[in-house]
């Protein structure tokens, strides 16, 4: 999953990346509205965390003009700026939560999750695919009832396969999904964590299927 803040604090932001790239997430930061609209327009997100009172385009003008390219992005509006006329505008510029400064890091997290999953048209965070069990809140997956032993890209890689199970998945979009800005990550590397996780989860009706010259997809399981 990946996120982008628009967030000029640099101290708050800084604790926002630290937070949510630990809880495996791929973060990128941005600290003007002019280059938070730059990023949504070039780039593929899974959430926007946007501060209202941003340099040189104001927090309202990336919202309208996000929304105005027909996007559904979720977007999570963090302001100083807590009245009422405040929330009532975001919302109905097409925001989909509001949290005032200061906030709880926890609270925000949870948030963040909620959202990522309405984005997805799911209400749990538990994904579920024959034996295997992901709990995206928890960051875990379990086969079996088993724990398996992933690293925080794994996971991230299996949150993504599953989220589109059925559907093809090209390097490309991976590479977008799970990369935040300065990462070098070539589809060799890909290839390597695809290869990595088959050999963890492929047990029973699961298998991660290589179309070749195309991508992946994570083979539908039949209920």
């Amino acid at each position: 999953m990946r996120i982008l803040i628009a967030e000029d604090d640099q101290v708050l932001a800084d604790g926002l990346l630290r937070a949510l790239r630990a809880s495996g997430y791929a973060v990128d930061r941005v600290g003007s509205g002019t280059e938070a609209d730059a990023a949504l327009a070039a780039h593929d997100f899974d959430l926007l965390i946007l501060d209202l009172g941003l340099p040189k385009l104001h927090g309202f003008d990336v919202l309208r003009k996000l929304r105005a390219r027909g996007t559904a992005l979720p977007v999570l509006i963090l302001t100083a700026a807590d009245s009422i006329e405040q929330r009532v505008k975001g919302l109905d510029l097409g925001a989909d939560d509001y949290m005032a400064k200061p906030f709880s890091l926890q609270e925000l997290e949870a948030r963040v999750r909620a959202l990522t999953r309405r984005g997805l048209g799911s209400a749990s965070s538990v994904i579920r695919h024959g034996p295997l069990t992901f709990d995206a809140g928890g960051r875990v997956a379990y086969i079996h009832d088993q724990l398996v032993e992933l690293s925080a890209r794994e996971l991230s890689l299996l949150e993504v396969l599953l989220q589109r199970a059925g559907r093809l998945v090209s390097k490309d979009q991976l590479v977008e999904r799970l990369c935040q800005w300065g990462d070098e990550v070539s589809s060799n590397a890909i290839e390597v964590y695809v290869h990595r996780l088959r050999k963890k989860i492929e047990q029973g009706p699961i298998h991660i299927a290589t179309v070749r010259g195309l991508g992946y997809c994570l083979e539908k399981i039949a209920p």
